[in-house]
């Protein structure tokens, strides 16, 4: 692969997990606009995800569709990635963005339990590994995979809504490195690390939060999901030169 710059990317599968959530959904509707084709992988809870799927993008008469796969649970991953293989033939670009979280203060330890620390390894850490795994051998197979974790700054401050959330993103940001050394050159991957982003994403956090990070953030506001999604679609088209690294989206936050 020579990987220089792309503009466009008709006939790419992209798959994003945590497809219907702010970032998730954000990123599709970059990479549909381009010409991908997006499967957006969700949990259930929303009637409404094939409606959603079908609204994005499509002006090269792409295919876009939802599939229901749980990040904890391997099987429907690999049932995932079998129905991908059978509608699509390939997979071209996979972005994890599915995960959950649960403030608590770090100095907090009782609150912070064995079983609140198995549940937030396992979706942030776990699932996104598992998820990898289901997709790697069409990745492989493409020759010119992309695999893009969204972790946070949250992996390399130590800051964070909860410790366990901080040690998942530094294990993903870690592994993610490993990964791109160990499935090079057929499969690039690359962590986008975001501060504060508008989302529902941390329970209970709202405009006050928000005010209070965009005051202390250099560029003067906290995250959009468009600011992460921008990201994704620079690795898939102009950043292709890219991979084993993590790239900082946050305003200066972390500074």
């Amino acid at each position: 692969m020579s990987f220089d710059p792309q503009s466009r990317l008709h006939g790419k599968i992209a798959v994003i997990t945590g497809g219907l959530g702010a970032i998730g959904y954000a990123t599709a509707t970059r990479l549909a606009a381009l010409g991908a084709t997006c499967v957006l992988l969700h949990r259930g809870g929303d009637d409404n995800a094939a409606t959603r799927a079908t609204a994005l993008p499509s002006d090269s008469g792409q295919r876009h569709g939802a599939i229901r796969a749980d990040i904890v649970d391997t099987p429907s991953l690999q049932a995932a990635a079998a129905e991908v293989k059978a509608a699509h033939g390939r997979c071209d670009i996979l972005v994890n963005s599915a995960g959950h979280t649960q403030p608590v203060p770090a100095g907090d330890l009782d609150a912070l339990t064995d079983d609140l620390i198995d549940d937030l390894l396992r979706a942030n850490f776990r699932g996104v590994f598992a998820t990898i795994r289901a997709f790697a051998p069409m990745l492989k197979a493409t020759g010119d995979g992309l695999v893009v974790n969204i972790s946070s700054i949250a992996g390399f401050t130590g800051v964070g809504s909860n410790l366990a959330y901080v040690a998942a993103k530094a294990g993903l940001d870690v592994v993610g490195d490993a990964l791109a050394k160990a499935l090079a050159p057929a499969v690039r991957v690359v962590s986008v690390s975001p501060g504060a982003v508008e989302s529902g994403f941390v329970p209970g956090r709202g405009a006050e939060f928000a005010d209070k990070m965009a005051s202390t953030t250099p560029l003067g506001r906290i995250g959009k999901p468009d600011d992460v999604a921008a990201t994704v679609e620079a690795l898939a088209t102009t950043l292709r030169f890219v991979t084993g690294t993590r790239i900082v989206v946050d305003g200066g936050r972390h500074l």
